[in-house]
């Protein structure tokens, strides 16, 4: 039998040694009371270590909750506005394969409630990554809206989604797979007005 993956050590291994630049339980308390949700474990985690930052250039992790400079909930509320407001895809003629309330299995698709989708990070090309109720009856998957504006759905959780990612699969939507060998870059984004972007590099991968 095959050993299962553990994700989430799997992500801090390729990464390298955590920033722990925010490490404030309450400010995550405060967020999932907002939102009415509780935010999974190894995205609360992942984000905890390294955010704000931005890996290999093409994935954005530009917000934590206990950030006043790149506040992780007002990002949540304002993605989550503009994407209430922009539902264009709803009078799509969907495939339902590429219809996230068919991925999602909801009558109708929200953003930023309890029951909707939670927009967890983004990419260079466009994408969006939410956090989605359920996911072909996958409790708390993924859900990415790509740059072709075309929705896919991962039933997996959000350590085993970015993993992958940064693997060079195809998870973020139609011809998004990007890879880059190597150790992963991390650009450390500025959390005030007085910093710079800062890089380092995670350790060696067998690829």
């Amino acid at each position: 039998m095959t050993a299962m993956t553990d994700y989430l050590q799997a992500v801090f291994a390729m990464l390298g040694p955590a920033e722990n630049r925010y490490d404030e339980p309450a400010a995550w308390l405060h967020l999932e009371q907002e939102i009415g949700r509780r935010l999974p474990d190894d995205y609360k985690a992942i984000v905890d270590a390294y955010a704000p930052v931005q890996l290999n250039g093409i994935l954005y992790l530009s917000a934590h909750p206990a950030c006043a400079w790149r506040n992780l909930g007002q990002e949540i509320r304002s993605e989550a506005e503009g994407w209430s407001e922009w539902r264009s895809w709803e009078s799509d003629d969907l495939e339902p394969d590429a219809d996230p309330r068919v991925i999602c299995n909801r009558p109708q698709i929200t953003f930023g409630s309890s029951d909707g989708l939670i927009p967890l990070a983004s990419t260079d090309q466009g994408a969006v990554v939410f956090l989605a109720p359920e996911v072909h009856g996958y409790s708390d998957g993924i859900v990415v809206q790509g740059s072709e504006s075309d929705w896919v759905g991962h039933a997996m959780d959000f350590a085993e989604w970015l993993y992958r990612y940064l693997m060079g699969e195809e998870m973020a939507g139609w011809a998004s797979a990007v890879l880059h060998p190597g150790p992963v870059l991390l650009e450390y984004l500025p959390t005030g007005p007085d910093e710079r972007t800062r890089e380092a590099y995670g350790p060696a991968r067998n690829m």
